[in-house]
């Protein structure tokens, strides 16, 4: 058990620094296997290998493809058309409401959270500067539209980390709607709200928007495509899914090739954008298989039936050990994607067991799972976060409180808001 601890207090606190998963989720392992009293060289080999690459045999399809889906909306210009029209809709006096509309359409179509980061950032310094809004707020905002409702609680949604429940809970994209759109509403509205407040807040005291040093992310509107047309591609990802039930890597192959069908003037960089999407899927790929091969050690070790039993042992509702669980891993790697694997790969089957003798759905440990991985992960060394600071300019210091509470603090509230739903036999 200490060995386990120990282990996860090194994965977290070297990604905390800025270490790569990659190599310091070995290094934890080394610790969980040599507390634990396995041969370290067969941990690694064998038991660390083995599930990492069954991980990234399982899900290198839909990472690859969802990379290559979101460079091509982006380098087609189609991401950046879908962003435009949505912030013109709603308005600059709407500037917060606008740009996290942008990220959750895009995010929700299929668009891999970091592409559309890239797509709506230029969109969001237009807004504020307009609306006289402190840059400081971007980040927020954006993760707010891309890293939250639209990640793990939309019914339907298309994110990586909707799809890794339904192998362990024989479940669909659209499991337990009812607790998605509840938990949706609470990260949305209370979201944007909090934001509200934020700007108000800063405002009156007399801070106001400031250019950026790099002016030239702005880009221009002459060349994007029709917004009907760029819709159209995030809407057959959603349909094939969703409506028709054809598998992930169906949906998105359709959603590529309809890109592509789209925009055969621009062929010419259709190489460069689908070498460019698959080559970056590897990174992302082995970071989360990575977390999983740790988790699987951890699996290993005598400890870990005791801490099944604790973690199983927690009172109440077995949906509240689930989401205990889920959260604390994913906030120890950082990785939203990467918590939630190495929980279901450990304890999937055995919250499934309970879901078909306690009578509650395991529509409901899906969802529950879902939400849960999307809480603790947005903690200072996510990476997704660090990027969106590089991307925008900002620092900790500047934007990490408002993206902790919009991303951690309001989609723990979510959760529990969705587990209360559940008990009353509602999903």
């Amino acid at each position: 058990m200490i060995g386990i601890i120990l282990g996860l207090a090194v994965l977290m606190g070297l990604a905390y620094i800025g270490w790569s998963i990659l190599w310091v989720a070995p290094i934890a392992a080394g610790v969980v296997a040599l507390t634990g009293g396995l041969d370290l060289l067969d941990a690694y080999k064998d038991t660390y290998m083995g599930g990492l690459v069954g991980f990234a045999k399982s899900w290198f399809p839909v990472f690859m493809l969802g990379a290559i889906f979101g460079k091509l909306m982006e380098d087609t210009g189609m991401a950046r058309s879908v962003a435009v029209a949505l912030t013109k809709l709603i308005g600059t006096e709407r500037a917060i409401l606008g740009v996290l509309a942008s990220a959750a359409v895009l995010t929700y179509g299929g668009v891999s959270l970091f592409v559309v980061v890239f797509a709506v950032y230029p969109l969001a310094l237009t807004m504020f500067k307009e609306a006289d809004i402190p840059r400081r707020l971007i980040p927020a905002t954006v993760a707010l539209g891309a890293f939250t409702f639209t990640m793990t609680a939309v019914p339907g949604t298309p994110q990586i980390q909707n799809l890794i429940p339904m192998e362990h809970f024989a479940t669909d994209a659209m499991a337990a709607p009812i607790m998605g759109i509840a938990a949706t509403i609470v990260m949305a509205v209370g979201g944007y709200l909090y934001l509200r407040r934020r700007e108000r807040k800063l405002k009156a005291n007399g801070e106001a928007y400031t250019e950026p040093k790099d002016k030239n992310v702005l880009g221009s509107e002459a060349d994007i495509p029709n917004f009907f047309l760029s819709l159209l591609p995030l809407l057959t990802v959603l349909v094939t899914l969703n409506a028709f039930g054809w598998d992930i890597i169906v949906a998105l192959i359709s959603g590529i090739l309809l890109i592509m069908l789209l925009n055969l003037s621009k062929f010419k960089g259709f190489v460069s954008a689908i070498n460019s999407g698959a080559s970056g899927s590897v990174l992302a790929i082995l970071n989360t298989s990575a977390a999983v091969g740790f988790g699987t050690v951890v699996k290993a070790v005598p400890g870990f039936d005791r801490l099944t039993e604790l973690l199983m042992g927690i009172r109440g509702n077995p949906l509240i050990s689930e989401a205990v669980t889920v959260n604390i891993l994913a906030g120890s790697t950082g990785s939203a994607s990467g918590g939630l694997g190495i929980a279901l790969e450990a304890l999937g089957s055995r919250y499934y067991d309970i879901a078909m003798e306690s009578g509650i759905s395991p529509e409901a440990f899906h969802r529950v799972a879902s939400l849960a991985s999307g809480g603790l992960d947005a903690l200072p060394h996510n990476g997704a976060v660090l990027t969106l600071f590089a991307i925008t300019g900002m620092t900790h210091k500047d934007s990490y409180k408002d993206i902790f509470v919009v991303a951690v603090l309001i989609p723990i509230v979510a959760v529990a808001v969705s587990i209360l739903i559940a008990s009353i036999g509602i999903y």
